[in-house]
C-alpha cells in the first residue's frame, strides 16, 4: 500500500489522534499532516490541500473536521484527488470498488472511533473493481480535471 497522509482541523484533531492509533497499530506507513495541535481557530482548507496534494501524486488520504464534507469538497479541488465523505463501511467499500477513491473523509462530529475503525478497514480491504463502466467514468472525469 502507498504511504498514507492524515490531516484534520480542531473538529476532527480528537478522533484523527485514535486513528493515529489504529494506524501504527496496523503497520501502516503514514504521515499527520496537521493540525499537529488543537486550535480552535484553524481552517480546514489549510490541512486538505496539504493531503490531497499527496494524493493528488499518487498516495492514500484521510482527512477529518466536523462533518467531512468542507475537507472532501476542498481536496477534491486538486487534481488526481477522488476524495468521499462517508459515515459507514457499506459506503467506504462501494466508494473504492466502484469510484476508486482515493481519499476518505471522516466527521469528527458524528464518528466514535469504533466506527471510525470500522469504516477504514472495510476502505482499506477493498480494492477497485476495474469494472469497465467504472473505469470510463473515471475517465470522463479525468478529462474534465484537464480542461
Amino acid at each position: 500500500m502507498t504511504k498514507i497522509y492524515i490531516g484534520s482541523d480542531h473538529n476532527g484533531f480528537l478522533l484523527k489522534q485514535e486513528i493515529k492509533k489504529y494506524l501504527k497499530e496496523k503497520g501502516f506507513d503514514f504521515e499527520d499532516l496537521g493540525n499537529a495541535i488543537m486550535d480552535k481557530n484553524d481552517d480546514y482548507p489549510e490541512y486538505a490541500f496539504a493531503v490531497a496534494k499527496k494524493v493528488g501524486e499518487g498516495a492514500t488520504g484521510i482527512l477529518l473536521c466536523g462533518s467531512g464534507h468542507g475537507m472532501a469538497i476542498a481536496a477534491n479541488k486538486i487534481a488526481g484527488v477522488r476524495a468521499v465523505c462517508v459515515s459507514s463501511a457499506d459506503d467506504a467499500k462501494s466508494a473504492k470498488s466502484d469510484d476508486n477513491a482515493n481519499l476518505i473523509c471522516l466527521s469528527g462530529w458524528a464518528l466514535g472511533p469504533s466506527k471510525a475503525k470500522e469504516i477504514l478497514n472495510a476502505w482499506f480491504s477493498t480494492e477497485f473493481s476495474g469494472a469497465e463502466r467504472h473505469k470510463r467514468r473515471l475517465a470522463q472525469i479525468e478529462r474534465m480535471e484537464r480542461k
